[in-house]
């Protein structure tokens, strides 16, 4: 049965790219995107733009940190496959287009919850 995994992409730097290198890129991101959807593994992605806000709860109030600078750890967006499993997503990662520019894939199954009506 086929299962739904979440690619989380961190990082990938694309300041000191000219700008046809940039869209070098990006159209190795549209290829990669078309790739999964025509084997049927695709199911949503997104871009996410820097900053944004942290919310968290410490003593009793929740606490508000950012907007924070670009950094390698920052979640830069994220892709929703479906495989037949964790080994399948780990090698979809693999052609991840931004590894060479300090990128990195975080790879996670997405639990199933029924949800009550």
């Amino acid at each position: 049965m086929p299962q739904k995994y979440m690619l989380i992409f961190h990082g990938g730097f694309y300041d000191d790219l000219s700008p046809e290198e940039a869209q070098k890129q990006m159209n190795k991101w549209f290829a990669w995107v078309d790739k999964l959807r025509n084997q049927g593994k695709y199911q949503s992605g997104e871009p996410l733009l820097p900053g944004g806000k942290i919310l968290s709860h410490k003593k009793g109030k929740i606490v508000i940190d950012g907007p924070f600078a670009e950094s390698k750890e920052s979640v830069a967006g994220f892709f929703v496959i479906e495989t037949s499993g964790l080994d399948e997503a780990v090698e979809i990662s693999k052609e991840y287009p931004d590894f060479h520019l300090g990128g990195k894939v975080e790879v996670r199954e997405v639990m199933k919850i029924e949800v009550p009506e």
